[in-house]
């Protein structure tokens, strides 16, 4: 009988083994489990988006980023939960890499469906629908003539393109349809496809008399039109054609949740706002015109040499300072606040006093003392031990927007409950943010009380989020 014991006693230990084994291994698989596109996403808290730098899709005017596809895409990553990371190219080659080497989840450019393209990458339903125009320049002083004359010294006819040069954009639909175009009319068309050049800059080839023809999606070449009268975008190439954004063919699932999201979006009053913005805007001419806009200017703002002249003083890349001004003046040197705080940085007059400013100093003076301030704030951090100099900006960008002292109030809070009080993000930052609840401004380590946390969290995430897309327009020096 007790040999029978030992044996169920040894069976039940196997089983039990096997179960804990079998558990462990299952565990294990969950854990192992390949994210799909739309987990990854949302894992990384992020959309890596590549666009194309021009008028309508992603530009900068008056410090703040603004196009088509970027408000679109900032509205995605919005219904996703995530923050929008841009990423800008505007070779279509070298995007369609991007998007296969992992180093973007999406391109979001207007790119023709085309069955070539369909082998590669998937693409989601239409964000907008267009056709391909020819592009080309009306004869010299034809304000001066007749329309009739005009009309006779332009190609109307898709056949009168034998034995001209058209220069497009490589790797492009209009590259493609120019081929096709040039094999159906049983003739040769001269094609020279333009690497480092996108479709834009060749309309303005045309505009200048530079090139003789090019090819543009039509509702692009509207809008150039109006910043060059001189061209003429009425002779179609195509039929209308769909245009979306471009996706890995690993799996399914980010694009099924974009089309959901698009299919919807599309039908409000908010999407045609936008489209009508960016493509139906008489006033586009005066943003190209403006030395706020920064691809004619290579400018942020009025201020930037300024800013240039007393950067020695921090040390920081001018652009972070640029959109720290942006984010306290929208670069107004007028500009004062509810509480008395004035000009470009908004010093608080006790402050301005400090570093010898007043309301009447000109805006060169208002941003050295500001500078001056950040830097003061900047040696404080540092003298608290926050060696890495891209964590301290983080806590200089807080201490700027709600004071130096709410700031080491939650840095004690992130230590007392067990978190890095030389790190910002997920760390101090969570703790800045609770400072508006009762339970923690009255916490025994708070010396300074209440503060909107809210306020100042985003106040350095937009900075730092305005500074990267300004990364992608301005160059450092």
């Amino acid at each position: 009988m007790k040999e029978i014991t030992s044996y169920f006693r040894l069976f039940l230990l196997i089983i039990a083994a096997a179960v804990i084994f079998m558990s462990c291994n299952q565990s294990k698989n969950r854990e192992s489990k390949k994210l799909n596109s739309l987990e990854l996403v949302k894992k990384q808290g992020k959309l890596v988006a590549v666009t194309d730098y021009n008028s309508t899709n992603y530009f900068i005017y008056r410090g703040e980023p603004m196009g088509y596809q970027y408000e679109l895409l900032n509205l995605l990553a919005n219904h996703l939960g995530v923050k929008l990371e841009v990423m800008v190219n505007n070779d279509i080659s070298e995007n369609f890499k991007m998007l296969s080497e992992k180093k973007c989840d999406i391109i979001a450019i207007n790119l023709t469906i085309t069955k070539e393209r369909s082998q590669n990458i998937d693409f989601t339903i239409p964000h907008s629908q267009t056709r391909q125009v020819l592009v080309q320049k009306k004869p010299d002083n034809w304000e001066k003539i007749s329309a009739k004359e005009i009309e006779s010294m332009l190609i109307r006819n898709q056949l009168d393109l034998a034995g001209k040069t058209v220069h497009v954009q490589k790797e492009s639909s209009y590259a493609t349809r120019i081929k096709s175009l040039s094999d159906e009319i049983g003739d040769s068309i001269k094609i020279i496809e333009m690497v480092d050049l996108e479709v834009e800059q060749l309309i303005e080839l045309v505009a200048k008399g530079e090139i003789e023809y090019t090819i543009a999606d039509e509702n692009v070449a509207l809008v150039n039109q109006t910043y060059f009268p001189a061209i003429d975008v009425q002779t179609a190439i195509s039929f209308p054609q769909n245009l979306a954004w471009g996706l890995r063919k690993d799996d399914d699932s980010l694009r099924v949740e974009i089309n959901k999201w698009l299919e919807k979006f599309k039908s409000t009053s908010d999407y045609i706002f936008i489209y009508n913005k960016y493509f139906r805007n008489r006033r586009s001419v005066k943003i190209v015109g403006s030395d706020y806009y920064s691809i004619s200017s290579g400018k942020i703002s009025m201020y930037d040499d300024f800013i240039k002249e007393y950067n020695y003083i921090i040390d920081w890349d001018w652009r972070l300072i640029a959109s720290l001004m942006y984010q306290e003046s929208k670069f107004n040197p007028t500009a004062e606040s509810w509480a008395g705080a004035y000009g470009l940085m908004q010093l608080m007059p006790t402050t301005a006093k400090r570093f010898g400013v007043d309301k009447k100093s000109l805006p060169k003076q208002n941003i050295k003392a500001g500078i001056r301030l950040i830097k003061w704030i900047d040696t404080r951090f540092v003298n608290l031990g926050i060696k890495d100099k891209d964590e301290r900006i983080k806590f200089v960008l807080a201490s700027y927007n709600v004071g130096v002292g709410h700031v080491l109030d939650a840095r004690r809070l992130a230590e007392k409950h067990g978190k890095d009080p030389n790190t910002w993000d997920n760390n101090v930052a969570e703790y800045i943010l609770r400072k508006s609840n009762p339970r923690y401004y009255n916490d025994p380590v708070v010396e300074f009380g209440y503060c909107r946390g809210d306020e100042t969290f985003n106040y350095v995430f937009q900075i730092i989020d305005r500074y990267e897309h300004y990364k992608n327009f301005i160059p450092e020096d």
